[in-house]
């Protein structure tokens, strides 16, 4: 049981379960009901009851009186099983779960959200997809995506490549979106797929009205059965349910905490548009690969421990110098404007270009290209051998560094891995068309 503190005692003072039947009495009003559970991290002052009236109530305990009216079994979600029939005019499309909004079913009986995530529950909540494809679908994870690891990439890309090996059209990798811009990095750089591999989720939960997940789901479907064989993250192009937009996985970044459209093209414009999950507006001003394109090769040796430190004005240059000491094998700077930190800082990172840890240099400014050829302190930045970030992210470097280092440990190698396009990552002329919208 979730409940803890002065909410449990409250509850056994009456030897109250959840699944129980009990009268509330709070202010000389009484409220009748079954006992739910509720989340851990929920205000200890609550109890929550589901009416007969179907609706959930919160009520506050303090001052209330609770009465044990029948026991009862705790709620748990069960629904009958779900026919499945393949259908062999259609196309095999895989979706593979981490975890996150997206992934997650209702109880309509008790209105909690579930976090499970099988053939059964995608489809009972979303049938409409049958129409479109045939599924497989794994839950590799359930985990918030705050506690993703790069190690956690590592297993996904190689899960991914079973299902291509396996004879899949497409695959969607269903994602909590805080860091879904990390994994879409990581698989872009890991994997080279002959299919269109999507990364999708959602902002709101399938329990709200506002909710992205069906939206966001379909469409990503739809990107799988396309021509478009990258690496790519498909979600709401607005806050109204219109269009979605596909994103290269190396070029998208989450860019609000909350609204539906949160995610945006940096340096660049969305591949394509999608509705009804089909694609329409292709962008002639963006590359991608087409299905068939490139053989499946994955490399997926990563070194972890790499770090990112943002420049700040009053930066200590302690802060290099504890990276170096704790034995990080990479860095990368989120510099001010075109990619500069203070003056005082070169000894410490002269320092680590002398124990051969490659500094990568971006801009915390996102929009634009690194040019440390402009003013002093870039120049004595470059001498010291900091490596430029070209127009990639801070987020799409540091995964691009943890992928380097784990192709080749020597200094000049990872540089110039770094500065070679491999995933779209690097733009010659960065598109302005996308942030002046």
């Amino acid at each position: 049981m979730s409940y803890k503190k002065l909410a449990k005692s409250f509850l056994d003072s009456a030897n109250v379960s959840i699944g129980d039947t009990v009268k509330v009495e709070k202010n000389k009003v009484l409220y009748e009901g079954m006992l739910l559970d509720r989340s851990e991290d929920s205000d200890d002052g609550y109890i929550v009851l589901k009416l007969d009236s179907g609706y959930n109530l919160g009520v506050n305990i303090s001052d209330a009186k609770i009465e044990l009216i029948k026991k009862g079994e705790e709620p748990k979600i069960q629904f009958d099983p779900f026919e499945i029939e393949e259908d062999i005019n259609k196309m095999d499309i895989s979706i593979i779960s981490t975890g996150g909004t997206v992934s997650s079913v209702i109880d309509y009986k008790t209105g909690a959200v579930h976090p499970a995530f099988t053939a059964d529950d995608l489809l009972r909540a979303n049938p409409e997809l049958l129409d479109i494809a045939n599924y497989k679908v794994k839950a590799l994870y359930n985990i918030l995506s705050e506690n993703m690891k790069p190690e956690y990439w590592v297993e996904a890309a190689n899960s991914i490549a079973n299902e291509i090996s396996d004879g899949v059209d497409g695959v969607v990798v269903a994602h909590g979106t805080d860091t879904m811009h990390y994994t879409s990095a990581a698989l872009s750089f890991i994997l080279e797929t002959p299919v269109p591999i999507v990364v999708t989720g959602a902002q709101r939960s399938s329990d709200r009205p506002s909710t992205d997940a069906y939206l966001n789901l379909f469409n990503s479907i739809g990107a799988a059965k396309s021509e478009i064989a990258d690496v790519t993250v498909c979600m709401h192009e607005g806050l109204d349910d219109g269009y979605c937009c596909l994103h290269k996985g190396t070029k998208v970044r989450k860019m609000h905490t909350s609204r539906r459209d949160t995610f945006r093209s940096i340096n660049s414009e969305p591949i394509a548009r999608l509705k009804d999950s089909k694609i329409f507006n292709i962008n002639p001003n963006v590359d991608y690969n087409k299905r068939g394109s490139k053989d499946l090769t994955l490399r997926d040796n990563l070194e972890s421990k790499i770090a990112i430190i943002k420049s700040f004005p009053g930066i200590q240059n302690e802060l290099i110098d504890y990276h170096i000491d704790k034995g990080f094998k990479g860095l990368v700077i989120e510099g001010t404007g075109l990619g500069h930190v203070p003056d005082y800082m070169l000894d410490s990172i002269k320092r680590a270009n002398d124990e051969n840890i490659p500094i990568i240099m971006t801009s915390q400014c996102l929009y634009g290209k690194v040019n440390m050829n402009v003013y002093s302190t870039g120049r004595k930045l470059i001498n010291a051998n900091v490596i430029s970030g070209g127009d990639m992210t801070p987020e799409v470097a540091y995964v691009k560094l943890c992928w380097a280092l784990g192709q080749n440990d020597k200094f000049d190698e990872v540089k110039n891995i770094m500065e070679t396009n491999i995933a779209g990552e690097l733009s010659e002329k960065s598109s302005l068309k996308y942030f002046l919208n």
